[in-house]
Parts: C-alpha cells; structure tokens; sequence
C-alpha cells in the first residue's frame, strides 16, 4: 500500500479529499445562508438574532479554512468556486428569509445536514487512521449538535 507523506493510504485520502470538498462546498452554502439572514432578519428579537447569526457565520468562515486546509495537507485542492458550491450542495438555499423561527429553522436544518456529511467522513477517517481528520470532524460535531440543541430549545419558546 502507498502512503503519502503522512503516513495514510494515498488512493484513501484521495477518497477522503473528495468528501471534504463535498463538505467545504455545503459549508460554503451555510455561510452564505447566515450571511442573508444575518441582513435579512426583522422583528423584535432583531438585535439578539443579529448578533447571534454574525457570531455564526463568523464561526463557519473559520471552519471553511480548516476544512480547506485540511484538504491541502492530506495532499488534495480544495474546490473554490461557486460552480463548485453548487453542484456540491445539499443544504436547503435559504432565500430572503426575514422571519425569526425561518431563519433558526434554517440554522438547525442546515446543520443537521453538515452532521450526515461530517459523520460519513469521521468514518472514512477513521478507517485509515487519520487522526488529524478525525479530531477536525469530532470537534465541528460537537458543537454543531450543541447549537442545534440551543437553537432548538429557542424555537421550543416561539411555538
């Protein structure tokens, strides 16, 4: 079996590349949903949700980079344009939502969804012992079922 310089399977990393990129392209879609409802938002919870949703695609803008930069240290390049995104994406495009519950419904849907990519990958990963993956992908799933969790629990007080 050929490695690469980190010790992994190349023909498995390759593979694993490719899901990253799968993953990067749907991140790239969730930042851009928070960016629009971030602008977007009306209503009395206006000044909290606004807040809260800059703190998100703040967050996700991070986590594109070291999804990207993962690809490039298992030896992959990371997709980059929005033809890209878009034949890669599996998110709901959330569309000049205004509406407080839609925009958090969005949040809690849209991660869901990045969950289902991020466990596939965190098994792929941890198939060849790729650490590094691994860590990325438990840390984003933690967090991600945390937030969906709160964001949740707000949409339980609107009902």
């Amino acid at each position: 079996m050929k490695t690469n310089i980190l010790g992994l399977p190349v023909k498995e990393s390759e593979l694993l590349v490719q899901e990253l990129n799968i993953l990067l392209s749907n991140f790239q879609v969730y930042y851009q949903n928070l960016r629009g409802i971030h602008w977007n938002i009306r209503g009395k919870r206006f000044f909290d949700l606004h807040v809260k949703f800059e703190e998100l695609y703040t967050d996700a803008q991070l986590k594109i980079d070291l999804i990207a930069e993962r690809v490039l240290t298992i030896g992959g390049t990371p997709l980059h344009t929005f033809e890209d995104y878009v034949k890669n994406n599996k998110l709901t495009v959330g569309k000049n939502i205004s509406n407080d519950e839609k925009a958090v419904q969005l949040i809690v849907n849209s991660l869901s969804d990045l969950l289902k990519i991020e466990r596939g990958i965190l098994n792929k990963s941890g198939e060849i012992n790729d650490e590094g993956t691994n860590s990325m992908m438990s840390d984003f799933i933690a967090e991600q079922e945390k937030t969906i969790w709160m964001m949740n629990a707000w949409l339980e007080e609107t009902l």
